[in-house]
């Protein structure tokens, strides 16, 4: 495995290895604290491509002003080691000012527009720009071939493809399912700011999710009223939610009568932590 920190060392690295046989590269972009969701994309990566790229750099444009971006966690020895364990190729390693050499204002920001100003793009406003920008960037200097995102983070995923549609990008954007604790919480960096209490209440968001779909697949409860009940009863279990949403799936519209392929997607704050989380329901 190499690590690599400057944009030259990384493009050199990445010419070197395709080379070979024009091989395919895999990449996964991080903000490390890598736990074992991330450890799934690498561990996917590896099926698709013979070449495995992992990123690991904490993005300052898309924290808000009163965000945690100086607690976020950090632990780049640990990550390495993890990712050295499953033979990863190369793991880029840049800081602030190789990902943006000209500062945060004067750097070019890319925007999905609708996408990125809803759920939470309206509770986090310029965050998606940040993610579209930083992502954008690191496509434009790996230069891979499939990128894997979990699909815990639905709407990011969502924006990135349609980033990367829209923009011509020659490359797939794979999503990977969310990897869970056994009690059900999805697995996320964040998760380490629950203390024991809210760390009990946290599987509450998705048991909440999974009632709200067997009320739109099995008891036809309309989008409307299942919105409704599933926001009370995250106040109810203890969670102060952002929003508790049923949209479409490929395009994170309210749905209408016609519309059979639809996720529930949830935001809600417990303590210091927020918390995401999303669905799929069919109705049939």
């Amino acid at each position: 495995m190499i690590v690599v920190r400057e944009i030259g060392a990384l493009r050199e690295n990445v010419h070197e290895r395709r080379s070979v046989d024009r091989q395919k590269v895999a990449f996964v972009p991080t903000m490390g604290n890598l736990h074992a969701g991330h450890l799934a994309l690498v561990r996917t990566a590896r099926e698709l491509a013979p070449i495995t790229i992992v990123s690991i750099y904490v993005n300052p444009l898309q924290f808000g002003a009163n965000e945690d971006l100086d607690s976020y966690p950090r632990t780049l020895q640990e990550d390495l080691t993890e990712l050295e364990a499953l033979d990863t190729d190369i793991v880029f390693v840049p800081d602030d000012a190789t990902m943006y050499p000209r500062g945060l204002a004067d750097q070019t920001k890319v925007e999905v527009p609708i996408l990125s100003s809803i759920l939470c793009g309206e509770h986090r406003p310029g965050h998606f720009v940040g993610v579209a920008t930083i992502v954008n960037r690191l496509f434009n200097l790996v230069q891979p071939d499939v990128a894997l995102f979990g699909k815990k983070d639905y709407q990011q995923l969502t924006i990135i493809r349609r980033m990367a549609s829209d923009l011509g990008m020659p490359l797939e954007v794979v999503g990977v399912d969310t990897i869970r604790e056994p009690d059900g919480l999805a697995m996320s960096s964040r998760n380490r700011y629950l203390t024991a209490k809210q760390r009990a209440i946290a599987p509450g968001l998705y048991g909440t999710l999974r009632e709200t779909k067997d009320d739109l697949e099995i008891r036809h409860t309309d989008a409307t009223t299942a919105e409704a009940d599933g926001c009370q009863k995250l106040k109810d279990r203890g969670f102060s939610p952002d929003y508790f949403s049923v949209r479409t799936r490929d395009a994170l519209t309210h749905p209408g009568t016609g519309d059979r392929s639809l996720v529930v997607l949830a935001a809600a704050r417990l303590g210091k932590a927020r918390l995401i989380d999303n669905i799929k329901v069919d109705l049939d």
